[in-house]
């Protein structure tokens, strides 16, 4: 086949959901946000001129728009209108420091911002250290901040123009996750990348007809970018929580008949364990995803008890496979299909990806046999921003490389059981150890250190800093962290440390993580949690 006709490049667009849905069911609720509840039709029209006042503003095709935001119907609008006009959504992390806000609208040449109460105190450092950024759009509730315009203003103004209909392969969205050089990474991924994971998920049993799904993740994060999707595309209805808290979702729940969430074990975790929830309903609630990390089984045990009517799905994935390769289906969720004993595995390949276990070379491993897991599909991100190194060795020969070891049993299930890169996951979030290293070893008293991930019945990992000092030095957690807290997030911080007169070396001079993880992981079924 020589090359791409019109039909195929036309192929899956992020608006094409709004659009059936407006034609099907217009006058069905799409968003429930703090009062405010709209319809398809609504939304429609909200969008189409949103993306005219896009364009009065300069905004152009393939011009990058930051939203930095916590949970809100003015996201989900957001990322539509951008799509609508062709531009590319760069969501950002609304817990990094400014810097690092900075570093990624900087790297992704962002032309325009739009922001909320949340993240408006950050507005002046982000437009001091951003040259290019020339609009920030406030879509908050509170007092305009200076030199911002209205959200609001912008949609009650705007003539409504038509949708472009950017599709396929063209660049959808920028997605920054953690670097192991030290600073994020700048995720591509194309309209056909999440529209493709969407569908594979709703393929495995989520979002069905007359869904009406709760966002509690982080409507930046890829785990609910594929929930985002999927409930555009059934035409569904989304309820925003702007942050998460367990009585905040209980209420939202019984009084909007949610059924379906997704959630990051930590979160599934506090909200079981909410004093109080056996005399909340939560009958409405049928199906729950939950991936980021995996969960225990005695958490899904209470999960189960405390949620009985809703199933279990775990989907495993990263930002580059825009957050979806393998589904750990409902079925072996169920006492009858525990006894197959795969509930301690990540899944298998769902409908849109393959995937394989091979060795130093790419050469595929028997059943059994650990390697490095890799994936391809539709799903799989364009590359990394500015980064082409980086790029050719994660996609080599034409497969994602995830970075994580496991095997894959005769059925076709892969099981996690370590990860070549130090990627710690804390409550859902990807935390880079070299990131956190390099912010500990700024503190003066520091000679030498390595970050590693270490059990927590909370948050499934922790930061845990170990720590050679320079001599007649001292240091004290709480110190350490004040330290860190001007140089990364705060979730990235360590917490706990561990002084040692050295660190354990290899021959060559390599810090041997291994051994510094071993006390803490030896004991444990698995070696990821």
């Amino acid at each position: 086949m020589q090359g791409k006709n019109k039909t195929e490049e036309k192929f899956m667009q992020f608006t094409q959901g709004l659009h059936r849905a407006v034609q099907q069911r217009p006058k069905s609720i799409a968003t429930v946000c703090q009062g405010r509840i709209k319809t398809y039709r609504d939304i429609h029209d909200r969008v189409a001129r949103l993306a005219g006042g896009l364009v009065q503003l300069g905004i152009r095709r393939g011009d990058r728009v930051c939203i930095l935001s916590l949970n809100s119907d003015r996201y989900l609008e957001a990322y539509l209108a951008i799509a609508w006009i062709g531009a590319v959504a760069t969501p950002t992390n609304f817990r990094w420091s400014s810097a690092e806000i900075v570093y990624a609208l900087n790297d992704s040449d962002c032309r325009a911002m739009i922001v909320d109460d949340h993240c408006a105190p950050q507005i002046e450092a982000i437009r001091n250290g951003c040259p290019l950024l020339q609009q920030v759009i406030f879509a908050g509730d509170g007092a305009l901040p200076g030199g911002a315009l209205a959200f609001e203003d912008l949609v009650a103004t705007s003539t409504p123009i038509p949708d472009l209909e950017i599709a396929g392969d063209e660049l959808f969205g920028i997605f920054y996750t953690g670097g192991t050089t030290g600073t994020p990474k700048g995720v591509m991924l194309s309209h056909l990348n999440v529209c493709s994971s969407a569908l594979a998920l709703m393929a495995e049993g989520a979002f069905l007809e007359g869904a009406m799904g709760l966002h509690t993740a982080p409507m930046f994060h890829l785990a609910d970018m594929a929930m985002v999707t999927g409930l555009l595309l059934r035409g569904a209805g989304h309820v925003m929580l702007p942050a998460f808290t367990p009585d905040a979702v209980l209420d939202l729940i019984e009084t909007h008949k949610v059924s379906d969430i997704l959630l990051v074990p930590t979160m599934l975790q506090i909200l079981v364990d909410f004093p109080g929830i056996q005399k909340r309903d939560v009958s409405s609630l049928k199906r729950i995803v939950y991936g980021a990390s995996p969960a225990s089984e005695a958490l899904l045990d209470r999960a189960a008890r405390m949620l009985p009517g809703a199933s279990f799905m775990q989907g495993y994935g990263m930002t580059e496979t825009a957050a979806l390769i393998a589904v750990l289906p409902p079925s072996m969720h169920t006492p009858e299909g525990r006894r197959h004993d795969k509930l301690r595995s990540c899944g298998r390949s769902t409908y849109h990806a393959q995937m394989r276990i091979v060795d130093d070379e790419d050469r595929e491993l028997p059943r059994g046999e650990v390697g490095e897991i890799i994936a391809r599909g539709p799903n799989i991100m364009q590359g990394y921003l500015n980064k082409p190194e980086a790029t050719e060795s994660a996609l080599r020969h034409g497969w994602m490389h995830t970075g994580d070891m496991g095997y894959m049993d005769d059925d076709g299930y892969v099981f996690i059981v370590d990860r070549l890169k130090d990627m710690i996951i804390s409550g859902g979030e990807n935390i880079y150890s070299v990131e956190v290293e390099n912010a500990v070893a700024k503190h003066a008293s520091v000679a030498a250190t390595a970050v590693i991930g270490i059990p927590s019945a909370e948050m499934g990992e922790t930061v845990h800093a170990v720590v050679v000092l320079k001599p007649g030095a001292t240091l004290e957690l709480a110190e350490l962290q004040a330290h860190c807290k001007t140089l990364i997030a705060g979730y990235k911080c360590p917490r706990s440390l561990e002084i040692r007169e050295a660190l354990p070396m290899s021959g060559v001079g390599k810090v041997l993580k291994t051994e510094l993880r071993k006390p803490f992981w030896e004991s444990r079924d698995r070696a990821v949690s």
